[in-house]
């Protein structure tokens, strides 16, 4: 079942990509998490920022069993993926009186702004705080010019 969503997904990156390089945005109209029926939204929330040296991402994902992420970076594009459980199996679906929480597999593909160091990309999860470091590709990077004086 995995391979059969990981597929669409693909699919619906490449639609996407055909799309954007007509000028038209597909974003977020189409794509849903979580929640079928619900708007469209995009998870995990994230910034990006970058230094000298590198591009952040912090994915905001609680609840995220971190042995389920699945993170891929091919050219300049970043993909996370992963599972929120849903609660204890021992919690009958009738004991519920409210479940507000949204649970199940997401899938969320990044274009990153500059290219990045596929190679050497790192990712740390901790208090629900996903956080991928990705080195900048050694030719993006700035170069320091001497200036000769004579």
């Amino acid at each position: 079942m995995a391979d059969l969503w990981e597929t669409m997904e693909a699919l619906r990156r490449e639609i996407d990509r055909a799309f954007e390089d007509f000028g038209f945005r597909t974003e977020p109209f189409f794509r849903t998490a979580f929640l079928p029926g619900r708007a469209a939204r995009r998870y995990p929330l994230v910034n990006i920022y970058a230094d000298r040296d590198a591009l952040y991402v912090e994915a905001l994902a609680p609840g995220v069993d971190p042995a389920s992420l699945d993170i891929s970076v091919l050219r300049n594009t970043l993909t996370l993926a992963g599972e929120k459980r849903r609660v204890p199996e021992d919690v009958r679906p009738e004991a519920f009186h409210r479940s507000e929480r949204a649970t199940g597999r997401f899938v969320r593909t990044i274009e990153l702004p500059l290219e990045v160091d596929e190679n050497n990309v790192r990712a740390d999860y901790k208090n629900g705080l996903l956080v991928v470091t990705l080195p900048k590709a050694e030719r993006v990077k700035p170069k320091q010019i001497n200036v000769q004086v004579s």
